[in-house]
């Protein structure tokens, strides 16, 4: 499989922050919608944006929550939108459409991990899947005409390192025949967003729509909320006393640094003419050579980096295309 999963120099590295990756860029006259932006790294890529002259949209389920976070941050506005929901991503989308303005950057930050118990939305999809995946795969969808209108534009899908953890099951997503572990179904999502941004590039690049995943590294957000104490330490991301550590080295970074490798996706010149690549530390990650099949351990995200071959594959990425426009029974570009 060729691959265009190379480090690139980009001149940052796995320490840098949202203020270093931002530096010296003027988004005056751009248009950012960002999901999830009231909260952990999406507010901070909200924050980022706006700081250099970006008008961002905030779409959010729990409005108070989004006001109270964004409040006094000024070019940021907050519009009702709940990933779970096609309907409420429809009319989200046909608001923003309406408007007639272009679309220049969106960034599919919102996520979920780590659900104890199975649990499924109102259609049946497995949540991690249809909040993680589903959701960002229609509003991409009924936004491409903003897109579009651009003239150039970038779509950003946060994954993670644990892609690692599932490739996507395509005859059982939902699990309905197999065993549910709380991190299968994370990773089968984020494994659904590395090859989200392979197939958005390829149907966009013609148009200037280009795409991109990325990890932001092991940081202590909301989105930890499931996992335990014993956990996280066993993870190796809090001390004994609970509190995070910090080694950016070893993927434990600031939400500063967990933004930036999003903003750098989003904004950076670097990038222009590039697409459908896989990044961390604010650099094209490059792929791993050699599936490792030896039993997961729980640090190993602190010590491993780079992108599985199956999470960039352009025929594994047309394949989930295909049967994302079945499961929600719509075709997108």
């Amino acid at each position: 499989m060729t691959t265009r999963q190379h480090p690139i120099s980009s001149g940052f590295g796995a320490s840098s922050t949202t203020d270093d990756v931002i530096r010296g860029l003027d988004l005056s006259g751009t248009t950012a919608i960002v999901t999830g932006g009231y909260a952990g790294l999406g507010l901070e890529t909200t924050r980022t944006l706006v700081s250099a002259g970006a008008n961002v949209i905030v779409p959010a389920r729990d409005l108070d929550k989004a006001r109270q976070a964004l409040a006094g941050l000024k070019g940021a506005e907050i519009e009702e939108m709940d990933l779970i929901d096609p309907n409420s991503i429809d009319t989200f989308a046909a608001g923003f459409l309406a408007s007639g303005r272009p679309l220049h950057i969106l960034v599919n930050s919102a996520g979920i991990m780590g659900l104890p118990e199975l649990t499924k939305d109102g259609r049946g999809f497995e949540y991690h899947f249809a909040t993680n995946h589903l959701g960002h795969f229609q509003l991409t969808g009924r936004l491409w005409p903003a897109l579009r209108r651009a003239g150039g534009a970038r779509v950003v899908s946060v994954s993670a390192w644990a892609h690692r953890q599932s490739k996507v099951i395509y005859d059982d997503p939902n699990f309905e025949r197999r065993e549910y572990k709380p991190m299968l179904g994370y990773g089968q999502s984020k494994t659904a967003n590395i090859l989200f941004a392979v197939g958005v590039d390829k149907r966009g690049r013609d148009e200037g729509i280009r795409a991109f995943a990325l990890h932001p590294g092991s940081i202590i957000t909301d989105l930890a909320r499931y996992a335990t104490l014993e956990q996280l330490r066993n993870f190796g991301v809090v001390d004994d006393e609970g509190q995070p550590i910090i080694d950016p080295a070893r993927q434990l970074k600031t939400i500063k640094q967990g933004a930036a490798t999003q903003v750098w996706c989003a904004t950076h010149p670097k990038l222009n003419g590039l697409g459908g690549v896989y990044c961390e530390n604010v650099e094209v990650a490059s792929l791993v050579l050699k599936e490792d099949n030896a039993p997961w351990k729980s640090d190993d995200s602190t010590r491993q980096v780079g992108v599985m071959p199956y999470a960039v594959d352009p025929e594994e990425a047309d394949r989930l295309w295909s049967l994302s426009e079945q499961l929600l029974g719509l075709q997108l570009p």
